[in-house]
């Protein structure tokens, strides 16, 4: 081969090199990639950031599920207030009740400002829907409405109660166990034992 042809050749490799690194050049950020993250988010004003927003059935892993949920979601405030979440609505209208880490019954739910809440996690305060239909593995509409007629519209991822989400579903309560019966006692006879002479 001559060393004009083996010039020319390596030229060749070296710009179509180039050219396909230039084009790693744009990067490979999600915006670039165009890759939307799959979990549901969503923002009220420029303070106030929901994070993670998902609606957790039970154990089952598709289809259509109708019962009770749990609602879990990462608020955020980075204002000068504190914010108060006063309901969650879900789908066609279940409301979600509010409760402390302990169970107590809370009528709203207070971010503090500059700061972040886990609502729904093991150890955190709870939003707990009675009963809803919502097909698992999709989305479903969710409402959050905060003091002052401050409302975010948004979807919810929903999800089952296993892997990442293990243990923020809801708890169904024991069946309460039927105590056992006991046999009744001998009636007493009236009869004693004979003395020994």
């Amino acid at each position: 081969m001559s060393r004009s042809l083996r010039r020319g050749s390596i030229a060749a490799i070296a710009a179509l090199a180039i050219a396909s690194l230039s084009s790693c050049a744009a990067g490979n950020t999600p915006a670039t990639l165009e890759v939307k993250p799959d979990n549901a988010s969503a923002t009220l004003g420029t303070d106030i950031r929901l994070n993670n927003i998902v609606v957790v059935t039970g154990d089952e892993s598709s289809g259509e599920h109708t019962g009770p949920a749990n609602v879990t979601v990462n608020i955020s405030n980075s204002g000068t207030e504190a914010i108060e979440l006063q309901s969650i609505t879900v789908g066609t209208g279940a409301t979600a009740s509010f409760a402390d880490d302990k169970g107590a019954a809370l009528p709203a739910i207070v971010v503090p400002a500059g700061g972040a809440l886990l609502l729904g996690g093991p150890g955190a305060p709870t939003a707990k829907i009675a009963s809803t239909t919502v097909s698992v593995g999709g989305y479903v509409p969710a409402s959050f409405a905060f003091k002052n007629r401050d409302k975010v519209e948004t979807e919810a991822q929903v999800s089952p109660n296993k892997g990442l989400y293990k243990g923020y579903g809801p708890t169904v309560a024991p069946a309460a166990v039927p105590p056992k019966a006991t046999a009744p006692a001998a009636p007493a006879t009236g009869t004693t034992a004979p003395a020994s002479h």
